[in-house]
């Protein structure tokens, strides 16, 4: 046992990762054209991104007085994707059309922070929405309770959380680094293929901003399928109103399941790739595959604004008297049910 140990720790102590390997780990190792065909798409990607969220912001901002605890969330993660796309995106699009990253190590850095920083704010963003539309739809006396200053205290959570595990690489248990095609930058995966340190490391970050996440979204809408169609029958016997307000909610639960669904189907390729680099056969993911889930995950910020777009084009679910807006222009009615204990009220605002 103690020869087995001991092989493995030279084999730690002998691992150089690819950045170390060679005098420029900032050269690109995709051919000219390849990286002018990356150069193209993220800059797509970026402006797509950039108008879909800063609209959503700004015109979230025109009634930012009025905007529901929910609403509050959705425009967080607005900004979450419009840092990507501002502080990030400029950055690896310049590099790939200069055929090499230009920042050196402080910008690799520094990217990499910004990049890690507003990802882990879209996804624990996007499980506090998750547990909302659960209690919301589950607990119904969770509903009347939730008030814009929990949503403020959730929000000033969410940064914290997302500060602290991006900036605990640079407290020396952790770092930054470049991708192994050069003109990217990310998380050290590879300190897991050096110590034992480094396995800690990384499977701390996969499990408090991954795995523990995305586990509470999959809980959450899987709670919220099974509600659903074991009261589909109870609602029908409500009145129209109910069964209206009832809509409402699944349809922004739906928004809210696809905007997940959205984003983990473009980050969980990158992460597949990321543990397979860290725990695998030390190189044994080829450069030319690893670029490919790098460019799905910088596109996910882009997804977001064409879901609400596409919802609020087809249900008005986002504005107050969104179901009635086919029906008059300059009158609308919401209603909102207030559940207490086992009956539910019902009152109706005049919206001028």
């Amino acid at each position: 046992m103690s020869g087995m140990a001991s092989d493995h720790n030279s084999t730690q102590e002998e691992y150089i990762p690819h950045y170390l390997q060679k005098e420029d780990p900032f050269a690109s190792k995709l051919s000219r054209e390849a990286d002018i065909i990356a150069g193209f798409y993220l800059t797509i990607i970026g402006i797509l991104s950039t108008l879909g969220n800063g609209y959503v912001i700004f015109m979230s901002s025109k009634r930012k007085k009025k905007l529901r605890p929910a609403e509050i969330m959705t425009v967080n993660l607005a900004v979450c994707d419009l840092g990507i796309s501002v502080v990030g995106k400029p950055f690896s699009i310049i590099s790939f059309f200069s055929h090499r990253w230009m920042f050196g190590w402080i910008g690799c850095r520094w990217y990499g922070w910004a990049g890690f920083f507003f990802g882990c704010g879209s996804l624990i963003t996007m499980t506090a929405v998750s547990l909302d539309r659960y209690l919301k739809i589950c607990h119904l006396s969770y509903g009347p309770w939730l008030k814009r200053h929990h949503a403020f205290i959730c929000l000033a959570i969410i940064w914290a959380y997302a500060t602290f595990w991006a900036t605990v690489p640079f407290a020396g248990v952790g770092s930054y680094a470049p991708e192994p095609f050069g003109t990217s930058c990310t998380l050290d995966w590879w300190l897991a293929q050096a110590s034992v340190a480094g396995q800690v490391f990384v499977l701390s970050i996969l499990f408090f901003c991954l795995l523990f996440p995305t586990a509470v979204i999959v809980f959450s809408y899987v709670k919220i399928i099974l509600k659903v169609k074991s009261s589909t029958k109870e609602v029908a016997h409500y009145d129209t109103r109910i069964q209206n307000s009832h809509i409402l909610e699944m349809k922004l639960t739906k928004v809210a399941m696809l905007i997940c669904a959205g984003f983990l189907i473009a980050w969980i390729p990158y992460a597949v790739v990321s543990v397979w680099s860290a725990f695998g056969r030390p190189d044994s993911v080829p450069i030319q595959f690893s670029v490919i889930p790098t460019l799905l995950a910088k596109s996910a910020a882009m997804y977001n604004p064409i879901i609400y777009q596409v919802i609020d084009c087809k249900f008005a679910c986002c504005r107050p008297g969104g179901l009635k807006a086919k029906n008059s222009l300059k009158k609308s009615r919401t209603y909102t049910i207030s559940a207490h204990r086992h009956s539910a009220a019902m009152n109706e605002t005049q919206l001028e």
